[in-house]
């Protein structure tokens, strides 16, 4: 049977308190199969990124004890982070990596929201190629209003109401998101200035849904530990979009504001076609080719010899 392997980046709302990470970490590699590939916290977004991959089944077992542990331990009544947020576990998404498909992925998202609202008693909302409602695909209008909003309008408000489970907020760890999706870049851009009105207007200018980059979602953010505004950015589809091309896009529209662009970070993994993409881009290759990357030819060399 071909190997199967399906990737989940669950988002928490903490990214201070490093001993609640290290137990929403350790209640996923509490499944055997699992293989942790990444955690990022961030104490400005107040948000920490986990990264793991194994086997379908595997990995959706993971993915609720995380998401049990952080309800558990995190209280949205006491959060306050520069990124929206509904829910304790936030978004818990399944990306099909290998022998997989995105159909499955969603079949994988729908038994875990079952899973949490039946055990843990938190509603579920389904996103991307899970929505069940069009406007849901974008994780953006679920969380309009965020967390504090939710706990108003769930039952009262229709369109607020969950995917699975009744209409009623976890009263400390809110709402759950999750679905399937295709790999995402989070890519951030810092700007030397601390004026976050700038950050807005710039996102406003690249995302998609205001007329900018295809495939680019944006918003501008204050990261207060730095005294910087940022333009945090989610990448859809760095093939129609590549990462290279926002960037250079932020520089274009600092400068129209007299900034400049502090630097850039990646949220998580990053796909090496994506950095082959910007590498030939900025250092213009004129005869560049993925195969020229050494890890590209040593792993074509090992194939062949399977």
């Amino acid at each position: 049977m071909p190997r199967q392997l399906v990737e989940c980046v669950p988002n928490f709302s903490e990214g201070r308190d490093a001993g609640k990470i290290d137990a929403i970490v350790a209640a996923a590699l509490a499944v055997p199969e699992v293989l942790l590939l990444d955690r990022a916290a961030d104490a400005d977004h107040n948000r920490s990124v986990l990264t793991f991959a194994g086997p379908p089944d595997a990995v959706a077992a993971a993915a609720f004890l995380a998401v049990e542990k952080a309800v558990s331990l995190i209280d949205l009544t006491k959060h306050r982070g520069a990124h929206p947020r509904i829910g304790a576990a936030d978004v818990v998404p399944f990306i099909p990596i290998e022998g997989v498909t995105l159909e499955e992925c969603v079949r994988l998202a729908e038994r875990l929201g079952a899973e949490i609202w039946s055990k843990l008693k938190v509603p579920v909302y389904l996103y991307e190629a899970a929505a069940r409602r069009g406007e849901r695909t974008n994780l953006e209008n679920i969380r309009r209003g965020q967390f504090e909003a939710l706990v108003k309008e769930m039952g009262t408000v229709g369109a607020r109401d969950p995917d699975i489970g009744d209409p009623i907020c976890h009263p400390t760890a809110g709402a759950t998101v999750t679905g399937a999706r295709k790999f995402l870049i989070a890519y951030n851009i810092n700007l030397n200035t601390p004026d976050v009105a700038i950050a807005k207007r710039i996102a406003k200018t690249i995302r998609f849904s205001s007329g900018g980059l295809r495939c680019v979602k944006a918003m501008g953010v204050m990261l207060a530990s730095r005294n910087l505004a940022q333009v945090s950015i989610n990448l859809t589809d760095f093939e129609q979009t590549p990462v290279h091309v926002v960037f250079e896009a932020v520089c274009r529209e600092a400068a129209r504001y007299g900034v400049t662009v502090a630097g850039s970070e990646i949220v998580g993994l990053i796909p090496r076609k994506a950095i082959e993409l910007s590498a030939a881009y900025f250092l213009r290759y004129r005869n560049f080719r993925p195969e020229f990357v050494l890890e590209n030819r040593l792993a074509s060399a090992l194939s062949a010899g399977d």
